[in-house]
């Protein structure tokens, strides 16, 4: 390599950094926990074709897909199909159904799917509101020793809101979704959780109070997790400029004070993953603001870069740390091995451009924005090809 092209290799597992001010940045290939990717039922939207490319190209090696589907993945048959395809570029992961048809009111069969390969439990897109029936279901998940995923957002508390109280609610009249719909959810499973013994992972935590919640559960030694996603953190609710609905996602964007403790949780591990929540919708399901607007938004292709530049540039996190949040603490939520590697080119310095993404959706707050860092390659070694340094 010639100068200004030596590389940081990185082992998250060792706690290992070469710790060198080179541009290219080597790790354990990235695990993404949270993943749509419509299939069956929205392949207008996306497949796992085009959902697997988008990864690769973020620097992933692995995603968790969830089961929000058309049908809802409650099936072994589901679970499978999922997998079967060892063509695409990334492993698939599935999460699969907590209740049959992902409707809340009768534990799926949690053991048949287990056994066909899921690595996770949850109904995605919608809370399991009935605790008799979220109790029964964690304690069938401890036994097999599969986590539960929960979408914590009460809906009796969220009354129609399509985001939080800010410039951009006031100004067009919008519902708005106290930050007790998240909480409240989040606080009945941790008490759940010290019924069963079941491990909980909170997905995308976007306030304050959740991420004190998960603290202090933790600090009690209680099996719980969360993630943080990039749009929860480079964003706050008074960033969204208008009533445009590729700002529009479940649950909301918080307010500054709720990414300050987002990021806080990052660092000192209470958040001990990243996870993209990658949503992709049509332009038509997306069209007509917050109102009739989908919830959600693509973030695969554009992980590494925000994640980047909200952590490590602007919170001074370290690489390693940044790392672990990719990759050890996302494969051991769901026991699986790390795979490949990927390289990061830490002086890109590129603006986001949608027409270039892999995804087939384009349903995203981060057109024009430049950072610094970006995936390059996923490779099975540590190596730079002569075309990769280029």
């Amino acid at each position: 390599m010639g100068a200004g092209m030596e590389m940081r290799v990185i082992d998250p597992v060792s706690g290992t950094d070469s710790g060198s001010d080179a541009r290219y940045l080597s790790v354990p290939g990235l695990v993404d926990v949270h993943v749509h990717f419509r299939d069956p039922g929205q392949p207008e939207a996306e497949t796992r074709a085009t959902g697997a490319a988008a990864a690769a190209a973020g620097g992933f090696t692995a995603v968790v897909t969830m089961p929000n589907t058309s049908p809802a993945g409650d099936s072994p048959a589901w679970v499978r199909e999922q997998i079967e395809d060892a063509s695409l570029p990334v492993a698939i992961w599935p999460s699969a159904c907590i209740t049959k048809g992902r409707l809340g009111r009768e534990v799926a069969d949690l053991e048949a799917l287990a056994a066909a390969g899921a690595v996770a439990f949850t109904d995605d897109g919608s809370f399991v509101e009935d605790a008799h029936v979220m109790e029964s279901a964690m304690r069938r998940a401890e036994k097999l020793g599969i986590p539960v995923m929960q979408h914590a957002v009460v809906p009796a508390l969220l009354a129609g809101g399509v985001l939080r109280d800010c410039a951009v609610a006031r100004r067009f009249g919008l519902p708005t979704m106290p930050p007790e719909a998240e909480t409240e959810a989040v606080r009945r499973d941790i008490a759940l959780v010290r019924t069963t013994g079941c491990r909980l992972h909170v997905q995308h935590v976007s306030c304050a109070g959740t991420v004190e919640l998960i603290r202090a559960a933790r600090r009690e030694g209680l099996p719980v997790t969360g993630e943080a996603t990039p749009h929860h953190l480079l964003f706050s609710c008074d960033d969204i400029p208008a009533d445009d609905a590729n700002w529009k996602m479940a649950p909301p964007l918080g307010s500054r004070e709720d990414v300050a403790a987002i990021r806080e949780g990052v660092k000192d591990g209470t958040l001990g993953m990243f996870a993209t929540d990658h949503a992709p919708h049509s332009a038509a399901k997306k069209a007509g603001g917050f109102r009739s607007g989908a919830n959600g938004i693509i973030g695969l292709e554009t992980a590494v870069a925000a994640t980047w530049q909200a952590m490590v540039v602007e919170e001074g996190m370290s690489p390693l740390e940044w790392t672990r949040r990719w990759t050890t603490g996302p494969a051991a939520l769901v026991g699986k091995p790390l795979l490949g590697r990927t390289l990061i080119d830490l002086k890109a310095d590129r603006t986001v451009e949608p027409d270039m993404f892999l995804s087939r959706s384009r349903n995203q707050p981060y057109a024009g924005l430049a950072f610094q860092a970006w995936p390059k390659a996923v490779r099975d070694d540590v190596s730079m090809t002569e075309q990769e340094k280029e």
